[in-house]
């Protein structure tokens, strides 16, 4: 590492750490042994929030705030405590620069699957892209007392395959340095610092052509702050700092800084045959017409069937704005998990058309629960399908009314 670089991660941590330990921390408890605990069955969702600017030859290039959503269950639990994770990542981007989205569409759905023992450490397949930060934290095999520090080798995972063509991870190997900081007075967890900076050089892929693009040298640093529960054996939040910068062998540089935040959240499965009775006897008991609830793939779904907008346009009536402030009263119910709005239109105008139709009126159905403070935009995501899933028969009025519909689905995958 340069003598410039070694200077500006020495600036960084010492201005970091006066806000680390601004929090009011208990320091003088018991050694405590850190683990994680997996229980066959467990459901939990990770939800974090990137907020990051993205320089291209150090020009901004954009600023974007990323949500990364990952709905897991543990499968299996070996002898040795190691759990099986079932895993399905979502990452959804607003790239506008305007730091105020309203909500965030849902992305693309990426499976993964892979074992983690109890002191931390993953073993995973390279066919599978998430998650990036992999073998973090990871435990000593002790007791350890505040203000004890230690080391251990972990690894950064890149899907690069858009950027550069590269069919598996990029995969930058850390020493992370931890330093377990005491318990915080108001909630009991656990605080403990991470602390890793990278630096790797990739020779050419095997028979590169001279204008072959790769990442020849990677660097960067990261700073987290991870909140424990110790009793859960599970991460409760973490908040980070961080800095990563790639060269490409072009000689284009690729800067991403910013912060992020996430929060671990267990939550109760919804699809299921008695959560669909309560919430139908509720429709029912509200006197909500046109309205149905189906069990599906990602969870319990409410379907506003012949939902009114305004003609041609995604404004709500006012008569649906009622409907929405009822079925708020339902989703009380699941405060931890997240909403998918999706929209659907019925067969007419062109494709283009009904696909923005579909996708503003998800959005605006979307926007009015946020106001209901059903949830804030991080927990909402929408969706359109234009004409694409007809419940009905599209020839019929009575059809078309059916196929013109928003779904609400309490998620849990």
């Amino acid at each position: 590492m340069d003598r410039t670089r070694k200077f500006f991660f020495a600036v960084f941590f010492s201005f970091f750490s006066i806000s680390l330990f601004a929090e009011e921390l208990l320091t003088d408890g018991d050694p405590v042994k850190f683990l994680f605990k997996y229980k066959k069955g467990d459901m939990y969702r990770i939800l974090s929030t990137v907020d990051e600017d993205v320089y291209v030859n150090h020009r901004l290039n954009h600023h974007s705030i990323i949500v990364n959503r990952v709905a897991a269950e543990v499968t299996e639990v070996e002898k040795d405590g190691s759990g099986i994770h079932n895993c399905t990542f979502m990452t959804s981007e607003d790239s506008t620069g305007s730091r105020t989205g309203a909500k965030f569409t849902y992305g693309e759905d990426y499976l993964s699957i892979f074992e983690r023992n109890p002191r931390g450490i993953y073993r995973i397949s390279d066919e599978y892209f998430m998650p990036t930060v992999r073998d973090v934290p990871v435990f000593p095999d002790k007791e350890i007392k505040p203000g004890e520090k230690w080391t251990e080798k972990g690894h950064e995972a890149h899907d690069l395959r858009r950027q550069f063509d590269m069919p598996k991870p990029y995969k930058v190997p850390f020493n992370a340095e931890y330093t377990y900081l005491g318990v915080q007075k108001e909630t009991g967890l656990h605080v403990i610092n991470v602390r890793y900076t990278m630096f790797m050089q990739t020779p050419a892929p095997k028979n590169a052509n001279a204008y072959a693009e790769y990442p020849a040298v990677t660097k960067g640093f990261s700073d987290e702050l991870i909140y424990w529960d110790n009793e859960r054996g599970s991460i409760d939040h973490y908040t980070e700092n961080f800095r990563i910068l790639m060269e490409s062998s072009l000689g284009n540089l690729y800067e991403f800084t910013g912060s992020a935040k996430a929060e671990v959240t267990e939550f109760a499965r919804t699809n299921t045959e008695e959560n669909l009775e309560n919430v139908q006897n509720q429709i029912n008991d509200l006197g909500l017409e046109n309205v149905t609830v189906r069990n599906g793939d990602k969870g319990l779904t409410i379907a506003l069937e012949d939902i009114k907008f305004q003609p041609d346009s995604a404004i709500l009536m006012d008569s649906e704005k009622i409907k929405l402030q009822k079925i708020a009263e339902i989703l009380e119910a699941w405060p931890n998990n997240d909403i998918l709005v999706s929209g659907h239109t019925a067969l007419a105008g062109t494709e283009k058309m009904r696909q923005i139709l579909s996708e503003e009126r998800a959005s605006a159905v979307a926007e009015y629960l946020i106001t209901l403070n059903v949830c804030d935009r991080f927990h909402i995501f929408t969706q359109g399908f234009g004409a694409t899933k007809p419940v009905a028969n599209n020839k019929t009025e009575a059809g078309k009314a059916k196929n013109r519909r928003v779904e609400i689905t309490i998620m849990d995958r």
